[in-house]
């Protein structure tokens, strides 16, 4: 069974979604069919349009020798593959989950990484590991401003109190991303390097969120942490280094590779416009032009979150937003588009690129489509309200228990922003009921569901289409699923620490 294709495997999740609410919790055929449809369009967009635009990207740029010019580049900084996997899938995946999120940076450092030598495993599977401590403060912000709307709580406190959480795991993912590729041999032999990248990354992290706010949080940590750890490999060397060599070109590849130059143009234009597209000023301006909403008949507004879900009845909303022209999905064509340019794409050429790539991806868009269908079917029936409540009668371990259920969130979801709207509320309500912190229990969801991230479906099937490993999900899954438990279970205890022995860390 676990060499089911993944998209096989995300129908027959969303059959058994369907068939609970359908048959146990008695949901209306045609409302559960509905709340299906709704996250299968949210699925396609903004997910699944990131995904295909990233790599028709990808597929431009590796036609062109792109990635070995690359690596040439990289290896001028540095020849450890170990110190290339901390610039690429921890530095430079964190802009661009600040930028972007929603996928964007496993697809992005998964790719670059494939083309710098490392096998389709690895590259997928470090990726995900990577991009943990930066989810909550992905897409400039979005997961706390998410939070802060469902559950009514300051943003202000609750942007300082998940900073008071996650700089401890940006110190530590970098040796954790390290013992998971080389062990603990490999972590002794560069831990300068990984503690100057958490370091430098945790300190910005901390002070933008506790004294601006959640919005340019992963932008600052990230470029801070880039810098660093660059300026730091030019005067420190590991003594036993893993160098990689750049492979010879075969008949596959280009005759002659790009210029340095002119291989870094396309990422240097990606972050540009990815960044440029995902200020409040641009997306506001880009969904004024177009960004119609659809209410999804028979059931926008059907649905009754009651208590203890919810402080009061609440009707819950069942809108698209179609804002594709804002989405991060249509600045990557847009980069696409003008990267095929620079390295001399004819239109007829882009396009057919274009086509071979919708052939080779349309079974990770349908996985991607048929997980999200799976999500809105249980937010619509009431199954992770259910979930929820149950973690709710942990008593007095329940702030160990808030972070695991914002995991849950972001296994069941694919997004921390899901997460934090599912369980935002509940997080509060909960918290009042027992005596606790509503704040530091509202933003244990968010910390505790970034490391979700590597386990849902959503992201892996991004991975996995990125390093063109399509078929091997159930590997990626299996590989990355203690890293993502044991991690989770660190963000409980300290939680838990926070709300009984370390009071004086909580946000008043």
């Amino acid at each position: 069974m676990r060499r089911v294709p993944a998209y096989a495997a995300a129908l027959c999740g969303l059959g058994m979604a369907l068939a609970v609410a359908i048959g146990v919790i008695g949901m209306p055929v045609d409302m559960a069919s509905r709340a299906a449809l709704l996250g299968a369009a949210y699925g396609l967009l903004p997910i699944g349009w990131i995904v295909l635009n990233v790599m028709f990207l990808y597929r431009l740029t590796a036609d062109r020798g792109v990635f070995v010019a690359l690596q040439r580049g990289i290896t001028g900084i540095t020849d450890d593959r170990r110190l290339q996997l901390l610039l690429i899938a921890f530095c430079f995946g964190a802009f661009f989950e600040g930028a972007a999120g929603f996928g964007t940076p496993v697809a992005v450092t998964g790719a670059i990484l494939i083309g710098l030598g490392f096998p389709p495993f690895e590259a997928s599977a470090l990726s995900l590991i990577a991009n943990t401590a930066p989810v909550a403060f992905g897409a400039l912000g979005t997961p706390i401003i998410a939070l802060q709307g469902v559950s009514g709580l300051d943003l202000n406190a609750l942007s300082a109190m998940v900073g008071r959480q996650l700089p401890f795991f940006s110190l530590i993912v970098p040796f954790w991303l390290m013992a998971a590729y080389s062990g603990l041999r490999g972590v002794r032999e560069v831990w300068p390097a990984l503690l100057v990248a958490g370091v430098s990354f945790a300190v910005p992290q901390f002070l933008v969120s506790n004294y601006h706010g959640p919005w340019l949080v992963d932008i600052v940590a990230a470029g801070c942490s880039m810098v660093c750890v660059a300026l730091f490999l030019k005067v420190w060397k590991p003594r036993r280094g893993a160098t990689v060599t750049v492979p010879p070109a075969s008949d596959a590849e280009p005759v002659s590779v790009t210029p340095f130059r002119i291989a870094v143009l396309p990422w240097v234009i990606l972050t540009v416009i990815v960044f440029a597209w995902g200020t409040p000023q641009v997306k506001g301006f880009l969904n004024h032009l177009s960004a119609p909403t659809f209410a999804m008949p028979g059931l926008d507004k059907m649905v009754l979150r009651v208590p203890p879900v919810l402080a009061k009845p609440t009707p819950e909303p069942a809108v698209f937003l179609f804002n594709w022209l804002s989405a991060s999905g249509t600045a990557i064509l847009l980069t696409a588009i003008v990267s095929g340019l620079v390295l001399r794409y004819s239109i007829t050429e882009m396009i057919r690129q274009y086509a071979a790539t919708c052939a080779m991806i349309w079974r990770s868009l349908l996985t991607i489509a048929a997980m999200l269908a799976l999500g809105y079917t249980t937010r619509y029936s009431g199954e992770d309200a259910i979930l929820g409540l149950a973690f709710a009668h942990t008593g007095v371990m329940y702030p160990f228990f808030a972070a695991m259920l914002g995991w849950l969130g972001v296994a069941l979801t694919g997004s921390d922003t899901s997460s934090n709207v599912l369980f935002g509320s509940l997080q509060r309500i909960t918290a009042q009921r027992l005596g606790l912190s509503p704040v530091l229990m509202a933003a244990a969801n968010s910390s505790g569901g970034v490391m979700g991230k590597m386990i849902d479906a959503q992201s892996i099937v991004v991975a996995s289409t990125a390093t063109r490993w399509e078929g091997h999900e159930w590997r990626i899954l299996r590989f990355v699923f203690f890293h993502s438990i044991a991690l989770a279970s660190l963000v409980g205890l300290l939680v838990l620490a926070q709300q009984y022995w370390w009071p004086w860390m909580l946000v008043r």
